[in-house]
């Protein structure tokens, strides 16, 4: 079973205004109220390439409702916990102004109930996939991430973590499967600036010298890099296509890299199906579908993309 684990879920309001202005009435264009946050939209693209899996986390409120509501109607599993006080956030998201949006805080989680969601994972048994993805509640610990991974490092479960900075750097001693920060995130663990593919690569090493057994790159749309467990390295430009909706697209990678690991246990397949998972998600209106993600395979794997 795969489980993917959201601290601080949301309800994401993307809307569109044309002719946005400051201090004055706006009306939007298009409206969408999706289930939000890193390890949902994990859990939904892994859905949609056909890989049951368990969405845990913590909601409140009537948004928290909502979000459970919405991500079981998709067809995944939610085993949130729930959480008495305050609401989980609405994220505002400005479609047409690019990287603009207004994030929520979400409920306060006290530790009895972060010690439920412990005694949940304690649950996992060996085979078992966990991704521990995005930021976390200012209520919770900065060593959550280490302190689960170190509960469970005698079960042999395979664990993705996309996180950054020392969320991410404080796990890589307990060795997990996949880490999947982008170029601006490596850069900024090393204080340097990485435009290019090839140019990832010695960073990427050096995040598994340090325990981190595949490390996965995403570049928006300078493509990926992928430097493998086995010490093959993949290099993809990215797929040809309009961005629509960008949200996600990071999430989705992850969700691909999985699926594809999972059906033939091969890194090359896992990061062509990553990239085109990816892809897909970024040139739709929401997250990529099987359909879409096949369509993008056929590409990533063309003669155009080199690998190193």
């Amino acid at each position: 079973m795969i489980y993917t684990v959201t601290f601080n879920p949301s309800l994401d309001y993307i809307v569109s205004v044309n002719g946005f202005e400051l201090g004055k009435t706006n009306r939007t264009d298009s409206e969408l109220l999706l289930p939000g946050g890193k390890g949902i939209n994990v859990s939904i693209v892994l859905k949609n390439l056909g890989i049951d899996n368990t969405a845990l986390g913590f909601m409140a409120g009537f948004t928290g409702e909502e979000i459970q509501r919405r991500v079981e109607e998709i067809g995944v599993k939610a085993d949130f916990i729930s959480i008495e006080d305050g609401i989980s956030r609405i994220n505002l998201k400005l479609k047409n102004i690019e990287g603009t949006e207004i994030n929520g805080q979400g409920p306060k989680i006290s530790k009895e109930k972060r010690e439920e969601l412990l005694q949940i994972l304690d649950k996992l048994k060996e085979g078992d996939v966990l991704v521990l993805a995005g930021s976390i509640p200012s209520s919770l610990p900065d060593d959550i991430y280490k302190n689960i991974m170190k509960r469970l490092e005698k079960k042999n479960i395979l664990i993705a973590v996309d996180a950054t900075k020392d969320l991410l750097l404080n796990v890589l001693e307990h060795h997990p499967f996949l880490i999947k920060p982008n170029n601006h995130e490596l850069g900024e663990i090393f204080g340097v600036e990485l435009k290019t593919r090839e140019s990832v690569i010695p960073y990427a090493k050096k995040l598994q010298e340090k325990g981190a057994r595949n490390v996965l790159i995403s570049m928006a749309g300078e493509g990926a890099a992928l430097v493998a467990e086995d010490g093959s390295i993949y290099l993809a430009e990215a797929p040809k296509g309009t961005l629509v909706n960008g949200v996600g697209a990071g999430d989705s990678m992850v969700a691909g890299f999985l699926a594809g690991w999972l059906e033939k246990h091969d890194y090359r397949h896992a990061f062509h199906t990553g990239i085109a998972a990816g892809s897909a998600s970024a040139f739709s209106e929401y997250l990529a579908s099987r359909e879409e993600v096949q369509a993008m395979y056929e590409q990533v794997t063309s003669k155009e993309y080199k690998e190193q």
